[in-house]
């Protein structure tokens, strides 16, 4: 019984390790735990922005273009972020980009504390919100890469993805009791904040560690993009992800919309009920976060599988009769969603080659994100005409349709052979019956 005791104690030891490997090294735990700060304090202004909106026009389409101007900019700025990425070093653009985050995020919190806000002041500092975002995000992304090595890559965004996650459960718990007992201007102000830790802890990095890749001799926007796209169109691998992520990001990832009319119209929720939705999110992401980042080997069908389960769950979410079930149901929701995400951003990263990862990155942020302005005032539509359950059936429909387009025959023997050598190593691996059609 002892040694059965001590196997299992070695055994959860060596789990333990292989999930958090990626903070053994210095750099990347210094931006894990400025990330996390700052992601809680997101997440606060998230819940904080759409109740705000609501409270102003009392519409969820109004929600919807507010989410939508603030996402625009990812749409049709990104792809200069990426190559801005590409070009110059990250860490000194990401220093500019959160410094430029904390004016917007403390100009917003005091017009709201002082009460002089107006609707279209949101939609103005949300403008601003993008803009600065179309360039940190996929620089913050691609810089992931550069500081651990390229084994603990898949480990080290897997992590990012659940401390990502992680704030989707602390900062929407923190902001309804924010918004109760302060107001929701202090939100803001809040996160305005907690963007300092990230400025913190990238001043605090050893650059001589930073594996920072050769950049372009020049800068061209117009060729570096249609470079990037070209990349991107002759390598299937990358292709088919970005085309799921597509259909994903632009009908299943509004839940910034789809959440607060859930639960408004719904169930004629307050603040706190709708903040549950998305802690159940969170907790759910943080759970298949940690598992995914302990798992040692992956797949296609993994992928697969994750987008057709999160579809799933997202339909069982739209039928639920009450917030409690609702609740459960968002717990698996965020479960399988956050195991395609990291598994497409890790399979993206490491099938990229180094010149071309900002813009690759760029490409996921548009797909992911920038797909916004266009499907979050449809999903804002068809929740205020038809109810809101429909905006999560929706949702989740399309999560199928992009599972089953992927495993769409005309498509297999294209995809195997795109699958880079690594993944037949620890890191990746696939079937014997998928190895065999490789042959």
């Amino acid at each position: 019984m002892r040694t059965l005791h001590i196997r299992s104690w070695h055994s959860l030891t060596q789990r333990s390790r292989a999930t958090f490997a990626a903070l053994s090294v210095r750099n990347y735990r210094l931006f894990f735990i400025g990330q996390g700060i700052s992601l809680s304090g997101t997440w606060m202004q998230t819940v904080a922005q759409g109740w705000l909106v609501l409270q102003l026009s009392g519409s969820a389409t109004q929600v919807g273009f507010v989410i939508a101007v603030q996402f625009l900019p990812l749409l049709f700025v990104t792809p200069i972020g990426g190559i801005i990425a590409d070009r110059f070093p990250k860490r000194r653009i990401l220093l500019i980009t959160q410094s430029l985050f904390t004016v917007v995020q403390l100009c917003l919190g005091l017009v709201v504390v002082f009460n002089v806000v107006e609707l279209w002041m949101v939609y103005c500092l949300a403008l601003l919100f993008g803009l600065i975002n179309a360039v940190d995000n996929p620089t913050r992304q691609a810089f992931v890469s550069e500081l651990v090595d390229r084994k603990l890559i898949k480990n080290a965004i897997t992590l990012n993805a659940t401390e990502n996650n992680l704030g989707r459960a602390i900062g929407p718990s923190i902001g309804a009791i924010v918004i109760a007992t302060l107001g929701i201007g202090f939100c803001f102000l809040a996160n305005a904040l907690s963007t300092l830790a990230v400025i913190y802890s990238l001043s605090r990095m050893n650059t001589r560690s930073i594996r920072t890749p050769s950049t372009h001799a020049n800068f061209h926007p117009v060729r570096n993009i249609a470079e990037g796209f070209h990349y991107v169109r002759k390598t299937p691998l990358l292709r088919e992800i970005l085309i799921m992520a597509v259909i994903i990001g632009t009908f299943s990832y509004e839940f910034q919309i789809s959440l607060p009319a859930l639960a408004k119209f719904a169930f004629s929720a307050d603040a706190s009920s709708y903040s549950q939705l998305w802690v159940a999110f969170g907790i759910g992401s943080v759970a298949g976060g940690l598992l995914a980042a302990g798992r040692k080997s992956a797949s296609v069908a993994i992928l697969v599988r994750s987008a057709i389960l999160f579809g799933i769950s997202m339909l069982a979410v739209a039928i639920m009769p009450t917030l409690f079930f609702s609740v459960l149901g968002m717990f698996l929701v965020g479960f399988f969603a956050i195991n395609f995400t990291s598994l497409a951003n890790t399979m993206l990263q490491l099938e990229a080659s180094d010149e071309y990862r900002g813009r690759v990155m760029s490409l996921w942020t548009m797909a992911m994100l920038g797909s916004t302005p266009i499907g979050g005032p449809i999903i804002g539509a068809i929740a205020e005409q038809f109810g809101a359950r429909w905006g999560l059936a929706v949702g989740g429909v399309a999560a199928v349709i992009a599972g089953l387009f992927t495993i769409a025959p005309k498509f297999r023997s294209e995809r195997l052979l795109a699958i880079p050598a690594f993944i037949k190593t620890n890191i990746f691996r696939i079937g014997a019956e998928e190895e065999a059609k490789l042959r």
